[in-house]
């Protein structure tokens, strides 16, 4: 049969040229932040809380909806209806999620070539039997925000390995996959610079081709499938070695 990195192969991950849009993609031109400004006007006058919001944010999901104010400003007071509700005090602790923290299934240290912050999450140490669901969105949340507070000055953009050692029919989890890629599309957006996914099994890719169709056409390009015999030379080109963990041939103590 078929490997799984050559399936993926088959499926359209370029990258495109999201993969060099650095930092604040060039700080744009004036017709953008022109844009910015009248987007920012559209929305404080129905919900005044988007004045908290930088104009960063605002052009993020600009960007998001392809320039057209109305969808953006569509995507954007949901957002901040979201926001209101699921973190009330402007963050979640810790200790609302110190059961999830406990799991180990992620961590997140270190720089990529770009400047981008990194995070290394474990498909294998995921068990949906042993969740609440509303639990792993609270603490998807958490790790978004978590990831956003590494982002150094003048970068937007964070990336991921997604590791998937041993996982198996006992990690998978439609629905929490779902929910995950929502809250990034729908209340992160431009968040996400790049994600290798490694050491994939060829059970996983049956999950995959459920997840894909519903990741929208500029995310799809930002997913990377690495076979075993690239994944040193895959993750050097990407991180250099003072950035890149121990487990991966690196100097980085995780």
């Amino acid at each position: 049969s078929r490997s799984s990195a050559t399936i993926a192969a088959g499926i359209n991950m370029d990258c495109g040229t999201d993969e060099r849009q650095y930092g604040h993609g060039g700080d744009g031109d004036a017709a953008e932040w022109k844009k910015v400004a009248e987007l920012r006007e559209f929305v404080e006058a129905q919900d005044p809380s988007a004045k908290e919001e930088d104009d960063f944010a605002l052009r993020r999901f600009l960007r998001a909806r392809d320039h057209n104010i109305n969808k953006a400003s569509v995507m954007l007071l949901r957002y901040l209806a979201w926001k209101r509700v699921t973190k009330p005090h402007g963050f979640i602790s810790d200790d609302e999620v110190r059961g999830e923290i406990a799991k180990g299934r992620d961590r997140h240290q270190g720089f990529d070539r770009l400047g981008r912050p990194m995070s290394y999450l474990y498909g294998g140490r995921h068990f949906p039997v042993r969740r609440d669901h509303e639990d792993l969105k609270r603490y998807v949340v958490y790790v978004f925000d978590k990831i956003c507070t590494k982002l150094l000055t003048g970068q937007e953009k964070f990336a991921a390995v997604i590791d998937l050692k041993g996982w198996g029919y006992a990690n998978c989890d439609i629905r929490g996959y779902l929910a995950g890629l929502d809250i990034m599309q729908s209340y992160y957006p431009e968040r996400l610079g790049r994600v290798f996914l490694i050491h994939v099994p060829y059970l996983f890719m049956a999950a995959w081709k459920i997840v894909y169709p519903l990741i929208d056409d500029k995310t799809k390009k930002k997913f990377v499938f690495v076979a075993d015999r690239d994944l040193d030379a895959t993750l050097r080109d990407a991180i250099d070695e003072s950035q890149l963990p121990e487990e991966y041939g690196g100097k980085l103590k995780l």
